[in-house]
C-alpha cells in the first residue's frame, strides 16, 4: 500500500516556479484586457483557474516523463523518480486540480476561458509531452503554442473576444520567445538529453546548428517585441524597455555563437531570458497604466 505522499512532495509536481511565469503572463493579459482595473474576484478566481490548470499539465508532465527524469541530473531528484509520490497518486493529484481549476473557470469566469485552458493543458501535457518531445527537434517550437497560451487565457477571461487580436500579439512574444529560451537551456544539458533519447535539437542537428537558430530567433523575437508600440497597444515606456531588453538578449544570443567553447554562456543565456519575459510584461503592465492615467504624452 502506497503510503501518503507530503504536501511538499505533490507541490514539487507542480512546478510551481514555471507556473509563476505563467501566471505572470496571464495576469499581464487580464490586466491589458480593458483600460480600467478590472473586478478583483474576478482575477482572483480566474488565475486560481489558470494557475490550478497549469500545476495540473505539469503533474501530466512528470509523470509521462518519469524515465527519462530518471536519467537526468536536473530531474533525476524530482518525486516521482525518488519514489516520493507514486504514479497512480500523481495521477490522482493531476486529475483533481484540472478538474478544479477548469470547474472554476467555467463556473466563475467563463466558458471560453474554460475551453482554451482545457485545450492548453491537453496541448502540453498530451500532446507536447506524449508525442511532440518524443518525436520531432522541433518538439519546443509546436509545443510552445500551449505555453504560450496564457496571456490570452487571461485576457479573455476579462474581456472576452473583445480586442483579441492586443492578446495574440501577446501570445506571438512567448511563443517566439520559448525556442531560444529553451534551446540555451537543451545546450547546457545536451549530453543528458542525448542520453535520455530524447530528440531535442542540439542532440539532432548539433551544438552550432543550435547556436545559430537561438541568434535567429532572437532577432526575430526582438523585431516581434515592437509590436505592442508599432500597433498602438502601449507607449514609450514599453518601447525603450523592450529595446534595451532585446538588445542585451541578442548579446547573449551573439556571445553563444560566437564563443561555442564557454561553457557557461548557455546557462546564463537561460537564465537571463526567464528574467527577460517578466521584465518585458512588467513594462507592458507598467505602460498601460500610465497611458490610462495620463495619456499618450505620460
Amino acid at each position: 500500500m502506497d503510503t501518503m505522499p507530503s504536501i511538499a512532495d505533490l507541490l514539487g509536481l507542480c512546478k510551481l516556479k514555471v507556473v509563476s511565469l505563467i501566471m505572470l503572463t496571464a495576469v499581464v493579459g487580464m490586466l491589458l484586457a480593458v483600460p480600467y482595473l478590472p473586478n478583483l474576484l474576478l482575477i482572483i478566481v480566474a488565475s486560481a483557474g489558470i494557475a490550478l490548470s497549469a500545476m495540473s499539465a505539469a503533474v501530466f508532465n512528470h509523470i509521462v516523463d518519469e524515465k527519462i527524469d530518471i536519467q537526468m541530473s536536473r530531474t533525476s531528484r524530482r518525486p516521482l523518480p525518488q519514489g516520493k509520490v507514486s504514479r497512480n497518486q500523481a495521477l490522482v493529484w493531476g486529475l483533481f486540480l484540472g478538474f478544479l481549476g477548469i470547474g472554476l473557470l467555467l463556473v466563475y469566469v467563463n466558458l471560453l476561458t474554460a475551453v482554451l485552458t482545457f485545450f492548453s493543458l491537453i496541448g502540453y501535457a498530451v500532446f507536447y509531452t506524449m508525442y511532440l518531445k518524443r518525436a520531432t527537434p522541433q518538439n519546443i517550437v509546436i509545443g510552445g503554442a500551449a505555453g504560450a497560451a496564457p496571456p490570452i487565457l487571461g485576457w479573455t477571461s476579462i474581456a472576452g473576444l473583445q480586442g483579441i487580436e492586443y492578446a495574440l500579439l501577446l501570445f506571438l512574444i512567448v511563443f517566439i520567445w520559448t525556442p531560444p529560451h529553451f534551446w540555451a537551456l537543451a545546450i547546457h544539458r545536451h549530453e543528458e538529453y542525448k542520453k535520455a533519447e530524447v530528440p531535442m535539437l542540439p542532440v539532432t542537428h548539433g551544438l552550432q546548428f543550435t547556436r545559430v537558430q537561438i541568434l535567429l530567433y532572437t532577432v526575430l523575437l526582438f523585431i516581434v517585441t515592437l509590436l505592442p508600440y508599432l500597433t498602438g497597444m502601449s507607449g514609450i515606456i514599453y518601447l525603450v524597455s523592450a529595446v534595451m531588453l532585446g538588445v542585451l538578449f541578442l548579446g547573449y544570443a551573439i556571445k553563444i555563437y560566437r564563443e561555442p567553447e564557454n561553457p557557461k554562456i548557455a546557462f546564463k543565456t537561460f537564465m537571463y531570458s526567464v528574467n527577460y519575459l517578466m521584465v518585458l510584461f512588467v513594462s507592458l503592465l507598467v505602460d498601460h497604466y500610465l497611458l490610462i492615467t495620463f495619456g499618450t504624452i505620460y
